[in-house]
């Protein structure tokens, strides 16, 4: 391949479906999402989906030692787009205010725009 080709991202976009701290479903994939956006050839977009969108919610307080996914979610902003889904925000009563600085709201058409645009798309 030539040198002066520009270097191809592959585009992964994960969707988060549950609450931030229950199970461990959506610590998985942002730990996965960090890895992957450690890579130079990569862009990450997460989208966080019904009770996934409280994962966005800001100033989670949590043991020491204990993973967070407030912090997580703030790493991966440097690197890429987090959206979370404005229905699902509405309906469990999280408010722009109550959100982590950054953090979009996003509806169906952003989720529909990302997911063809992606290589590849994880759900959790």
């Amino acid at each position: 391949m030539p040198d002066n080709l520009p270097e191809v991202k592959k585009k992964f976009l994960f969707i988060v479906n549950d609450s931030p701290y229950g199970i461990e479903r959506p610590y998985n994939a942002l730990r996965l999402a960090m890895n992957l956006a450690k890579k130079t050839d990569t862009s990450i977009s997460v989208f966080l989906l019904g009770d996934g969108v409280l994962c966005a919610r800001k100033g989670q307080n949590t043991p020491e030692g204990y993973y967070n996914i407030e912090r997580m979610i703030q790493s991966l902003m440097r690197k890429g787009l987090v959206s979370t889904c404005g229905t699902c925000c509405d309906a469990r009563g999280l408010k722009q205010e109550d959100r982590i600085e950054g953090t979009t709201r996003g509806t169906m058409d952003i989720l529909g725009e990302w997911t063809s645009a992606s290589d590849q798309v994880l759900v959790f």
